[in-house]
Formats: C-alpha cells, sequence, structure tokens
C-alpha cells in the first residue's frame, strides 16, 4: 500500500514538473547571426533591390528624370537640408505636432470609447456615428478646421483629434466588446465595480483591442497632420514634413518631393518601432502568447 502510495506521489510530481516546464517561459539571449540574418538583413536587401531598380529605370532612361529624380538627386536634397540646419526642423515640426496631437485624442478617445462600450444608451446614439467619422478622409476636416480656427496650431490639432478620436475609441470598443464575461462577474465578485472595476478588470482585459485602435489612431493623427501641412501651409506654422512637400510641388523639384515622402514614411516606421511594436511584445508576453528571448 505505501509503495503504491508512494508510486502515485511521484507521479503527480513528475506530471507537475512537466506543467511547470511547459509553462516556464525559457529565457535566453538570441544570438547576433540570428538577429542579423532575421531582422537586420532583411529590410538592408528589400532596400538594396529599391535603389538598383530605381538606379536602373534612371540609367537606362526607362522614366523621364524630371519625373523621377535619381537617388543621387533625392541624397543630394537631403545632404543639402542637413548642412542647412533644416532637416531636424523639418522631423521636429511634425513629429511635435503629432504626438501632442495624439496625446489629446488618447486623452479624449479612451474615456469615450470606454462609456460608448459600457452604457448602451450612450452606444446607440453616437456609436453609429464614430464608426462614420472613422470612414470620413481626414482631408475632409481642414477646409472647416480653417475656417473655424484659422492657420494656426489649434486647427492642427483639431484636425488631429478628429481624426484620430473615433479610431481610438472604436479600438477600445471593439476590445472591450471581446472580454470574457466571466472575468466581469469575478470582478464584481472582487468588488471591482465602476470606475475601479474599468480600471483593474475592463481596461487590462480589453489591451490587444485598445492597442489596435491607438496604432490606427496614431496612423489617422499622422496622416491628417500631413494633410493639414499641405493644404493649409503658411511661414507662420513653420515648415512640417507637409509643407515640405507642397514647397516642393510648387517648384517642381522632384527631389525635394521624395525627400518629404522619405521623411514622412521614416517617421511613421520609427514610431511604430519605438513605441507600439514594444507594447505589442509586452501584452502578447504578459499573455503567454510570446516566448521571452
Amino acid at each position: 500500500m505505501a509503495s503504491t502510495e508512494t508510486k502515485t506521489a511521484a507521479d503527480a510530481g513528475t506530471v507537475e514538473a512537466g506543467l511547470d516546464a511547459l509553462e516556464t517561459a525559457v529565457t535566453r539571449r538570441t544570438p547576433f547571426r540570428q538577429t542579423l540574418t532575421s531582422k537586420i538583413l532583411p529590410p538592408l536587401v528589400a532596400t538594396a533591390v529599391v535603389l538598383v531598380v530605381w538606379q536602373a529605370l534612371i540609367s537606362f532612361e526607362i522614366v523621364d528624370p524630371t519625373k523621377l529624380p535619381s537617388p543621387a538627386d533625392v541624397g543630394t536634397e537631403f545632404k543639402n537640408a542637413w548642412m542647412e540646419g533644416k532637416l531636424l526642423g523639418y522631423i521636429w515640426t511634425s513629429v511635435s505636432r503629432g504626438l501632442l496631437g495624439f496625446l489629446f485624442a488618447l486623452a479624449i478617445g479612451t474615456p469615450l470609447g470606454l462609456l460608448v462600450a459600457r452604457v448602451k444608451f450612450v452606444r446607440a446614439a453616437i456609436g453609429p456615428v464614430l464608426s462614420g467619422l472613422q470612414s470620413l478622409p481626414s482631408v475632409a476636416w481642414v477646409p472647416p478646421a480653417v475656417i473655424w480656427l484659422g492657420l494656426n496650431n489649434s486647427m492642427m490639432y483639431a484636425v488631429i483629434l478628429l481624426g484620430a478620436v473615433p479610431s481610438i475609441a472604436n479600438g477600445l470598443v471593439s476590445g472591450i466588446d471581446q472580454v470574457p464575461p466571466l472575468f466581469l462577474r469575478a470582478g464584481r465578485t472582487m468588488g471591482a465595480t465602476g470606475l475601479k472595476g474599468a480600471w483593474h478588470i475592463v481596461l487590462p482585459a480589453s489591451l490587444p483591442g485598445y492597442l489596435a485602435g491607438l496604432k490606427q489612431g496614431w496612423a489617422f493623427s499622422w496622416r491628417s497632420l500631413m494633410a493639414a501641412e499641405i493644404i493649409a501651409s503658411s511661414p507662420d506654422l513653420g515648415i512640417g514634413l507637409g509643407a515640405l512637400l507642397e514647397n516642393g510641388r510648387n517648384v517642381s523639384s522632384m527631389s525635394m518631393v521624395f525627400e518629404a515622402i522619405f521623411l514622412i514614411l521614416f517617421v511613421g516606421i520609427a514610431i511604430d518601432l519605438l513605441i507600439f511594436s514594444p507594447l505589442e511584445r509586452w501584452v502578447l508576453r504578459s499573455r503567454g502568447l510570446l516566448v521571452k528571448s
């Protein structure tokens, strides 16, 4: 009898150890060679291929050089802007506006989304409006914003808010709709109701959908800002990336146009890599969906 109990206990211990091993994340440092081949080389190779094809189009006179500048011409435009001390100014003017406007949109869209998701009357009243606003092109808000507020930074922020708030709110609503009802019942059982329940139960459980809304909200913020800077350019507003793009069009400088396009693309990629990608990894890791390496 004793031997049977001992064997059963040993088997149970073995099973428990196996389950612990499955649940334990393997923590190890990724070799540099693996990082190089899987994360660094692919974008470098893709960039090199694009540059080779681009230069070939110019060298073999497949396209008109006045419509598609060579990589060297665009590089010269970057060099001149850097030597004149203007390049970082272009970037900072737009990035500072975009990030500040996005923070304003975050402060408005988060409680709005929570209200729409949790109050049936509010959802029925303004839920369809939020969806409609999300599908409305951001550029449509620039003319009325100029008329209402004039050519100033307030107009820029208004366009960003109108473009980003619906996406952030709808993302949070989608995330809350996917929260298992069991979580809500468990929270109420432990006394987490009202604002306390929203902070400790609803928001953490809805993070994946909320984060998707934040990414989309930033994309709309950035697009809205570029539209506003292109249409409502003014010396009093400084020269951001959108204004740089419009200036290149006005002087028929395709190299300046491509300079602005590449800078806009660079900022979008940088914000995603520095802010949203780490947030996504943290959310996935906290839910056991990503093994820490």
